[in-house]
């Protein structure tokens, strides 16, 4: 591979929609003031460019004082900027003082983001090619099911319009309804040594 390759895949690399999941262990009795300054800190978060949304997961039980943190960022570009703002620098000084041991901190990409389980933290994703055969399990099915159901329809608008709209569908399907099911029917096989592990 050439260097102006190498180069190029870079920049397509940084541009590419990022995932960080943050592992906070809070201190017992800090739980009320921990989750209003992570509100704060979402709520700044979103007033910067390339925000994508961010999700709290709650303790799964009450002997586990583990948060977990999902938020997204457009790009590499953006996200370094809200890590390095003044605004996130405040709060995140407030919250570090309300934990039981310091966040632990994954950044993933891709089609990684789809295969995450609550209680797997940080996350470490299976290998690259059980990701695609389980992507692909789902992924027919929704497409055909997209045709069955509209394809009348979708054969009467032009091309680029039709795969837009079949694109914007199936990804919705994907990223909500259908990962998250197949995560975790197919976890023996994807998370082989995390059987019976998971909290």
């Amino acid at each position: 591979m050439s260097l102006t390759e190498n180069t190029s895949n870079a920049i397509d690399q940084s541009r590419e929609p990022l995932t960080v999941v943050v592992s906070r262990r809070v201190r017992k009795g800090e739980q009320r003031a921990f989750e209003q300054l992570s509100s704060q800190m979402t709520e700044r978060a979103a007033n910067f460019p390339g925000y994508l949304g961010a999700t709290m997961f709650r303790p799964s039980s009450p002997d586990d004082p583990e948060y977990r943190i999902v938020f997204k960022f457009r790009d590499r570009e953006t996200l370094t900027a809200w890590e390095e703002s003044e605004e996130r620098a405040e709060l995140l000084e407030q919250i570090e003082s309300l934990l039981v041991q310091p966040s632990e901190r994954e950044v993933t990409s891709g089609i990684v983001t789809w295969f995450t389980l609550p209680g797997q933290n940080p996350v470490k994703p299976p290998p690259k090619w059980k990701m695609t055969i389980v992507s692909w399990l789902a992924l027919y099915p929704a497409v055909t099911l997209v045709f069955v159901l509209f394809g009348d329809i979708l054969a009467q608008i032009p091309l680029l319009l039709r795969t837009m709209a079949v694109t914007i569908v199936v990804m919705l399907l994907m990223s909500y309804v259908l990962m998250p099911r197949m995560t975790k029917w197919f976890r023996f096989w994807l998370f082989p040594d995390r059987k019976g592990n998971s909290r």
